[in-house]
C-alpha cells in the first residue's frame, strides 16, 4: 500500500530497496526535540493569524508535548515506512489527537520543515562545542601558570631549535582554541535566520508570520529568499570547515602528547584514565587517548569532504541527494565532541617530567641564536656575519662533543676574536628564556601575564 502520509498520488507502496535507500529515521530521529519545538512554533503562528483555530492548535500542542514525552521515556516506535522524524512526529500525533493533526502541516514543507530543524541542531551543537572548547582552554591555561617557568625545547622540523617554557607552549594551543571557537561563533551567526515557512520551495499563499516563528524559534530573522531557504547548507559546510580546523588542532597537539610520552622523550606522563596496556608486552603504556583524537580527525575532514561533493552539483532548490548531509554531519561534530572531552582529560591529568625537558633544552645547541644576537648587540656585528660565526662555533663543539657553554673564550675567539666571557651569560637556557620578553614570547613572566590575560577572557 502506498504511503499514506504522502501517497494520494502513488497506486502502489516503495519497493524493499526503495524504502532501504530513501529512508532516513534510522539517524535524522535525533531531531526529535528540535522538530517538535519548530512544529509547536508554527502551529502556535497559524493561530495568532486565523489560519487554524485555538481549539485545534490547544490540542496540536498538547499532542506534540505528548509524543516528545514518550521519545525522551524511550516509549516511541520509531517506524521506518514512515521515512523520517517529520512524519514519524507527524503520525504518532495524528493517532494520540485525531485528523485535526494534519491541520499542522498547513502552509509548511518537509523542505522548509527539515532545514529548521538542522539549524537549530547545528546550533544547540555549536554552543555545546564552544563550551568544550572554553573547558579545553581554561586546562590549558592552567598548566601554563603551573609550567610558565618550566623550560623545554622549542622545536621546528622537530628539530631543537631554541628554548620555550612549557607554560608558552600550552597557550599555543589555548590560542588556536580561541580560533575555533570564533569560527564556530561565526558559523552560528550566519546561520542564525529562519527557513519555516519556505516551504517546498516557493512560499506559500496562506498569511503566515515569519518572523513570528524565526522569533519563537530563538532566529534573528526568517530567510529572505525560499528557494535558497530550502536549498541551503551553507550553515552545515561552514560548522564542519570550523569542525575539521578544531580537529586538525587537537590532533597536533595529540600528536605532541604521543611523541612526548615516548621513553626517548619522557616529557609527559599520561595516567592509567587515558592510557592503555599490551596483551603482549606487559610494560606498554600506550597513548591510546591521544592516538584516536589524531584518528578521528579524518572522520571531520571526511565529512566536509563529503557534502561539499554532494552539494556541488545540485540545481536549485530541494534534491534528495540533501539527505546525505546528516549523518556524516552527526558523525563528525560527534567525534569532535568526544575528542575535546578526552583532550581536555588528558590536558587536566598528564604529568610533566620538568628534569626530561630541561636536559632536552639544554642539548642540540639550543641558544645559538642567543650567541648570534649576542655577537650583534655586543660585538656590534651584522646579524649574517653573527650567524655565520655561530655556525662556526657550533661546527666546533659539535667536533668537540660538547655544547656551545663549554668552548674554552680561547677556543671561541679562534672563531671571532672580540668575544668576550661576557658571552657565557647568554648561553645558558634559563637566561635564554628570560630574555625573550618581546610582546608574545616565551620568557615566563609573559606567560604568567598571558595565562592571567585569557582567564579574564574566559571569565574566571
Amino acid at each position: 500500500m502506498s504511503n499514506k502520509m504522502w501517497g494520494g498520488r502513488f497506486g502502489t507502496g516503495p519497493d524493499r530497496i526503495m524504502e532501504e535507500i530513501n529512508a532516513s529515521i534510522g539517524f535524522d530521529k535525533r531531531f526529535f526535540a528540535q522538530d517538535i519545538r519548530g512544529s509547536k512554533a508554527h502551529a502556535a503562528m497559524l493561530t495568532e493569524t486565523g489560519i487554524i483555530s485555538s481549539e485545534d492548535a490547544d490540542k496540536i500542542v498538547a499532542g506534540l508535548d505528548a509524543v516528545l514525552a514518550e521519545i525522551e521515556a524511550g516509549n516511541f516506535s520509531f517506524k521506518r515506512e514512515l521515512e523520517d522524524i517529520h512524519m514519524n512526529v507527524e503520525a504518532r500525533l495524528a493517532e494520540l489527537i485525531g485528523a485535526v493533526a494534519g491541520r499542522l502541516h498547513t502552509a509548511r514543507s518537509r523542505n522548509d520543515q527539515v532545514a529548521t530543524d538542522f539549524k537549530l541542531y547545528i546550533r544547540d551543537t555549536i554552543d555545546h562545542l564552544d563550551r568544550q572548547l572554553r573547558d579545553l582552554q581554561l586546562a590549558l591555561v592552567a598548566k601554563a601558570e603551573t609550567h610558565a617557568a618550566t623550560i623545554m625545547p622549542g622545536f621546528t622540523h622537530l628539530q631543537t631549535a631554541q628554548p620555550v617554557t612549557f607554560g608558552h607552549h600550552c597557550l599555543a594551543y589555548v590560542e588556536m582554541a580561541a580560533r575555533d571557537r570564533g569560527r564556530l561563533a561565526d558559523a552560528r551567526r550566519r546561520l542564525n535566520e529562519s527557513p519555516l515557512g519556505a516551504a517546498a520551495l516557493a512560499g506559500t499563499s496562506f498569511p503566515i508570520d515569519r518572523e513570528k516563528t524565526a522569533a519563537a524559534l530563538g532566529f534573528d530573522a526568517p530567510t529572505r529568499n525560499s528557494l535558497d531557504s530550502v536549498s541551503d547548507r551553507d550553515f552545515v559546510l561552514e560548522t564542519l570547515s570550523a569542525a575539521a580546523i578544531c580537529a586538525t588542532h587537537l590532533s597536533r597537539l595529540a600528536e605532541e602528547i604521543v611523541i612526548w610520552s615516548t621513553p626517548g622523550f619522557d616529557f609527559v606522563h599520561l595516567p592509567d584514565s587515558f592510557t592503555t596496556g599490551s596483551s603482549i608486552m606487559p610494560q606498554k603504556r600506550n597513548p591510546d587517548a591521544a592516538e584516536l583524537v589524531r584518528a578521528k580527525t579524518g572522520r571531520v575532514v571526511g565529512a566536509l569532504t563529503a557534502l561539499l561533493i554532494v552539494m556541488k552539483g545540485l540545481p536549485l532548490a530541494y534534491s534528495k541527494d540533501m539527505q546525505e548531509d546528516k549523518e556524516a554531519a552527526f558523525d563528525a561534530l560527534d567525534a569532535l565532541s568526544l575528542s575535546l572531552a578526552a583532550m581536555t582529560g588528558m590536558v587536566e591529568t598528564l604529568a610533566v617530567n620538568d628534569k626530561a625537558m630541561r636536559e632536552a633544552a639544554a642539548r642540540g645547541f639550543s641558544t645559538a641564536t642567543d650567541l648570534a644576537d649576542w655577537l650583534v648587540r655586543t660585538l656590534g656585528l651584522p646579524f649574517r656575519e653573527a650567524h655565520h660565526a655561530t655556525g662556526a662555533l657550533v661546527a666546533k663543539a659539535e667536533k668537540k662533543g660538547v655544547d656551545l657553554d663549554k668552548l674554552t673564550l680561547e677556543e671561541m675567539r679562534e672563531v671571532e676574536p672580540g668575544i668576550t666571557d661576557e658571552v657565557y651569560s647568554v648561553l645558558g637556557v634559563d637566561n635564554s628564556v628570560a630574555s625573550r620578553v618581546s610582546f608574545g614570547g616565551t620568557a615566563p613572566a609573559n606567560v604568567r601575564a598571558a595565562a592571567k590575560w585569557w582567564r579574564g577572557e574566559l571569565g574566571q
